[in-house]
């Protein structure tokens, strides 16, 4: 590889190839670009090496001196160096025993019924006090909350998705390249619809118009950006003071989504329900791409660990219970 024009070259065919496929690659595109930047700040010449790219995962743009940060960094660069090796069989490709192993999924923060109480009413009091901001905020994590959508498939809604007549979204096109439609709760429908309302009053829409809008400046009637979400959700989230019951740094946008699914699951439980056809419907629900990603809640937070091993027990008495 000798100029990073030619490397850039095979970034944009590996992606063009990739997306015929059905691939999105967003977090995998930010990741070969800034390591094509890299390559070119380097000046390197011939063929890419484990050093180079174990150098460029240690670069991480928060500064995190952890190994495992640097691991998912190097898994991302994996099949693109496959890739390339067809072109330049000197390629060389890393592997786990660089960093390690990418460490598995790890406990969200599951949120209690109270902390979102207190979310949405911090989120209301934001300046300006009555104003669009409070309320696109507010509705925002809210709805994140009540029917467990991921955050960048909030943002992408259009007003044409949001059919509050029959209480249902569209959510077009998501992080497997699918489409779902989700009935929502009608306190939710309601919600929605005073939103929608208090935003007609401020911005100018048509189907066209994102549903959350950004309500300053230049931004006021286009998409709200997903860093200002980030943080807002941020300043709200140390205004509170939670204490992280997760693995993570701290709570999260994203373990709202989490949290709907233990809740979902658990009332599920205390109904009686038949938790294996529940947990299909859940995962078409989510937009799962596999249904073992939803399961993996029985057996990744603790206020589903008993459910697991209930499972477990019934399945090592009788083995053949688990194909029913």
């Amino acid at each position: 590889m000798n100029a990073r024009t030619d490397l850039q070259a095979r970034v944009d065919d590996y992606f063009a190839e990739r997306r015929r496929l059905g691939f999105e690659l967003h977090k995998t595109g930010l990741a070969l670009a800034s390591f094509a930047r890299y390559v070119d700040r380097l000046g390197h010449q011939g063929p890419l090496s484990v050093e180079v790219m174990a150098d460029w995962a240690r670069h991480d743009k928060w500064q995190r001196d952890d190994p495992q940060t640097w691991a998912r960094r190097l898994k991302l660069l994996r099949p693109f160096a496959r890739y390339l090796r067809q072109f330049e069989p000197r390629t060389e490709v890393p592997d786990e025993s660089v960093f390690g192993p990418v460490p598995g999924r790890v406990a969200p923060h599951i949120y209690r019924e109270e902390e979102i109480v207190d979310l949405l009413a911090a989120a209301r009091r934001l300046q300006p006090q009555g104003g669009l901001r409070p309320a696109t905020f507010e509705t925002l994590f809210g709805l994140i909350a009540s029917a467990g959508l991921r955050v960048s498939e909030a943002l992408d809604l259009l007003d044409t998705d949001v059919d509050l007549n029959s209480g249902a979204l569209t959510v077009r096109q998501t992080k497997f390249a699918k489409s779902r439609l989700l009935p929502l709760h009608p306190s939710t429908v309601n919600a929605l619809e005073r939103y929608r309302r208090q935003r007609t009053r401020h911005v100018r829409t048509t189907a066209e118009t994102p549903f959350f809008v950004g309500t300053r400046g230049q931004r006021l009637g286009h998409a709200l950006g997903l860093r200002q979400v980030h943080r807002v959700f941020i300043e709200l989230r140390d205004q509170l003071g939670w204490t992280n019951r997760g693995a993570h740094d701290g709570p999260r946008i994203h373990d709202l989504r989490h949290s709907f699914a233990v809740r979902r699951v658990m009332l599920w439980q205390v109904l009686g329900a038949d938790i294996d056809q529940a947990m299909l419907a859940l995962s078409t629900y989510m937009g799962h791409a596999k249904i073992s990603n939803t399961y993996w809640y029985l057996t990744g937070v603790p206020e589903l660990m008993a459910l697991a091993g209930t499972k477990f027990e019934r399945f090592a008495k009788d083995p053949g219970a688990g194909d029913e």
